[in-house]
């Protein structure tokens, strides 16, 4: 990170199933498919040495599996901050949220769901990405202050990692 500016990692929950139908959407579990990819994301954050100093996760279920499979793929040491208000949100939420994290935390890891992840990363960085199941995002924050995070461009987008593009070796 590059004169104390914060770097805010955007992760989509991984594939959740619809085998149960009579499940409302909030309880949906991952799939098969998500299962694979989500401890896939969590070992790239160990590759890339972008292992957070905090995970902030939706607490719709699959969107908490995704975060727990995360945390063990990576060896995440800290705590998962569960934010009730992220699920079914805009991308306003998402900013609240940030807004109220401490600032010795200089990398935050946001679990949560379409269309506020793409809203999100389009406002803070101008770029229109898409964010399939499990896919990944890196945004430097050009801010010292989580507090100051505002509803205009102050990132840039680093990179972007989806499962499927992933090598095979790197399962």
């Amino acid at each position: 990170m590059k004169n104390g500016n914060k770097i805010l990692l955007i992760l989509r929950h991984a594939k959740s199933s619809w085998k149960e139908p009579d499940l409302q959407d909030y309880d949906r579990p991952l799939n098969k498919r998500g299962k694979r990819d989500a401890p896939r994301m969590g070992k790239l954050l160990k590759e890339l040495d972008l292992v957070p100093d905090l995970i902030i996760s939706s607490t719709a279920k699959r969107a908490k599996d995704t975060a727990k499979a995360v945390v063990e793929s990576s060896k995440y040491k800290g705590r998962i901050e569960l934010n009730h208000s992220l699920y079914g949100a805009d991308f306003d939420a998402y900013l609240i949220a940030l807004r109220l994290v401490p600032d010795d935390f200089n990398k935050v890891l946001m679990i949560g769901h379409n269309p506020a992840l793409e809203e999100l990363v389009r406002v803070l960085t101008g770029k229109m990405e898409h964010m399939s199941t499990c896919a990944l995002a890196e945004v430097e924050l050009k801010i010292t202050s989580w507090g100051s995070i505002g509803n205009k461009i102050e990132g840039q987008l680093i990179n972007t990692w989806r499962p499927r593009e992933l090598e095979a070796d790197k399962q």
